[in-house]
Formats: C-alpha cells, sequence, structure tokens
C-alpha cells in the first residue's frame, strides 16, 4: 500500500505533507470507530523474544523513532501504534521558537536521503510537558525518550542552564533524556561537543539527576562527523560523567558521492539516509569496540531495510532508531525489522 501512496506524498513540500499525515494518522487512531483497533492489528509486532531491557528500562522491541519525527510531542501514541518499541520526541527547547526559514526540507530522492534545517522548531518545554503528563496517565507503557537542546539565542557559556530548565521540566514524563549538542542547524551548537564544555553540561545534569529518588537515563547524541580522537573523547566523558549511553549518529555535513542535482546537495543542513549508514556504522563499531561494550548505544543513520538494522545490530548497537528509511520504507519496515530480528535470534520462522 505504502508503494501506491508514497508517489503521491512526493508530489508535496515535504514538510506540509509530512504535517498532514501525522495529523490525519492521529485523526484515524484517536476518532475512527475501529480506527486503533485497525492500525494496531496492522502494525502489532508486540512479540514474545524481541523484548529487551536497555539502561534499566524494559523496550517491547528494539525499533524506535527517531527525534525530530515528532518535535512537540503531539503524535506519540498514534506513532506508537504503528510497532514502534519506543518514541523519542523534540528535540525542545526552554521557550518557543519557530526554526529557520522555509524551504528548509528537502528529499534527495536519488540518494534515499533527505536534507533538513528546521533549527529546533518548537512549541517550547512546557507545551510538551503538559503533553506528555496527560499521555502518562493515558498509556503510561510507551517509553517516550526527551531530546532536549538550547534556544539559537542562547549563547553556549549559557547553554547548561537551557539544559537544565528542559530536564527539570520533562523530568516526571519521560523515560530516558538525550543531550543534543550535534544538531548542524543551530549555529554554534556543534562547539559544544568539545570535551570541556560538554562535560560541564553532563556532570551538570547528572548531579540534578543523583538529587532525585528516581534517576533518569542521560544519553548523548553525536554527530557521525567525528574523527577517531574525538570519540576517544566521547568514550572517556561517558566513563567519567557515568551517562547511560549514546546515540549514534546525528544527520551529517558530509556531501561526499551524492547523486542528486546540486541544487539539493548543496542545501544547508544536516544529511540524512542512506548516504549516512555506513559512517553511522562505523562509529557505532568503534565505540564498541573500543570501549569493551562498556555502554549501550542506540543505532541510527540510513536503516531502510532490515539488512541494514542487522548490521547495525552486529556493529554493537543495543536499539535502533528510524527516520529517513520509515519515510522512504513506510511503516512496514518497523515489522520487517522485528522479524529479521527474531529470525537472527533464531526465535522467529523463516
Amino acid at each position: 500500500m505504502y508503494r501506491i501512496i508514497k508517489p503521491i506524498f512526493f508530489k508535496f513540500d515535504p514538510e506540509k505533507i509530512h504535517h498532514f499525515v501525522v495529523k490525519r494518522l492521529r485523526w484515524a487512531h484517536d476518532s475512527l470507530p475501529l480506527g486503533r483497533t485497525i492500525i494496531r492489528s496492522s502494525f502489532d509486532v508486540n512479540v514474545h523474544g524481541l523484548e529487551r531491557e536497555v539502561f534499566g528500562i524494559r523496550f517491547k522491541n528494539p525499533v524506535g523513532l527517531a527525534a525530530g519525527f515528532d518535535k512537540n510531542g503531539e503524535y506519540v501514541e498514534s506513532l506508537s501504534s504503528l510497532g514502534f518499541g519506543f518514541i523519542e520526541v523534540g528535540t525542545v527547547t526552554p521557550l518557543p521558537q519557530p526554526g529557520n526559514d522555509k524551504p528548509r526540507m528537502f528529499r534527495l530522492q536519488e540518494d534515499e536521503a533527505i536534507i533538513n534545517r528546521m533549527g529546533f522548531n518548537n512549541k517550547g518545554v512546557d507545551t510538551m510537558a503538559e503533553r506528555l503528563r496527560l499521555l502518562k496517565q493515558k498509556e503510561p507503557g510507551i517509553v517516550v525518550g526527551g531530546n532536549i537542546g538550547k534556544n539559537k539565542n542562547t549563547p553556549n557559556e549559557d547553554a547548561v542552564s537551557d539544559y537544565i530548565k528542559c530536564f527539570d521540566r520533562l523530568f516526571d514524563v519521560v523515560d530516558y533524556f538525550v543531550v543534543n549538542v550535534s544538531s548542524p542547524n543551530t549555529p554554534g551548537l556543534r562547539a559544544l561537543q568539545e570535551k570541556e564544555p560538554l562535560m560541564h553540561i553532563l556532570n551538570t545534569l547528572q548531579q540534578r539527576n543523583r538529587k532525585n529518588d528516581l534517576s533518569r537515563p542521560i544519553l548523548l547524541k553525536i554527530a557521525p562527523d567525528l574523527t577517531n580522537e574525538q570519540l576517544d573523547d566521547i568514550i572517556e566523558i561517558v566513563r567519567e560523567t557515568g551517562i547511560a549511553g549514546i546515540i549514534a549518529t546525528n544527520t551529517t555535513i558530509d556531501r561526499h558521492n551524492l547523486r542528486a542535482e546540486r541544487s539539493l546537495t548543496e542545501q544547508a543542513g544536516g544529511l540524512s539516509g542512506k548516504p549516512v549508514r555506513k559512517r553511522s556504522t562505523e562509529v557505532i563499531r568503534y565505540l564498541h569496540d573500543k570501549s569493551g561494550g562498556a555502554f549501550p548505544i542506540i543505532g541510527v543513520g540510513g536503516i531502510h531495510s532490515a539488512e541494514d538494522a542487522l548490521e547495525k545490530l552486529n556493529a554493537g548497537a543495543a536499539l535502533l532508531q528510524l527516520y529517513t528509511g520509515f519515510i522512504y520504507e513506510g511503516p512496514g519496515l518497523i515489522k520487517r525489522i522485528c522479524k529479521a530480528i527474531l529470525k537472527f535470534q533464531g526465535i522467529g520462522r523463516s
């Protein structure tokens, strides 16, 4: 079915059709008499053998939705019904902000990729926190991650205060946190990946985390463009701060070997999709092997097939996330990956 409707979707502006589709999905899930039952029965992958516990959280399956798809936590329940084992919302900032000027999202269909320069457009952490509070009351079993960032106008020397505000506001309504310092679309943000400022942010959040009776896992999302020396620093940072793990990787600023026309490939922003698959997997394998598997890694970047997913798991990922592959391949990709995992584990049937 998705192969039939995808060409129609791809005739429209990427950002506009995204909002159209997720709103219709939520309407079908929440309003139609049999909508929820039909959606869940069509995409259900809640199968024994897929469950796993990572950083103290029980996931019904290891395939999640990456941050950026549901920036404001508006569609968590309906997206979860498609079979995702967890949903990561955001990136959210303390104050609402419109993001960068439109157009700011571009499909590179020849490369099965997307370039975006959204710029952390969101309605602010207070709005998200209230939505997630209501969701947790209604559907407490959905695992939700909160991806947090800083406002564009906040100088880097004050960035830690923005992360603290988001952390405090979301603490009771998310299951884990992701510190995003790797988006290429907020000026100067990637400078926070350097060891000293990053240690300051993570240590501050961990100190706040330990003051609570119940702590939340804190993960760091990193760029695929880091050198091996920088990845060595990341391993050391995880060890010294005691954070729960790493998400590898965010979008890339690299533009090598793309086939789409230059008017697209030269757009500013982060590139996601198939072109980032190899580098993302390399980063996962390097971190896992060099650290001796000392911390969990969520693998994301260029997963467009079950084979891509198994590649990342074999490289050392404990969990997976989809974004661009989900857009190009449709929701059926989740079930295909889960079936492949079961078969690989010797549990499923061919």
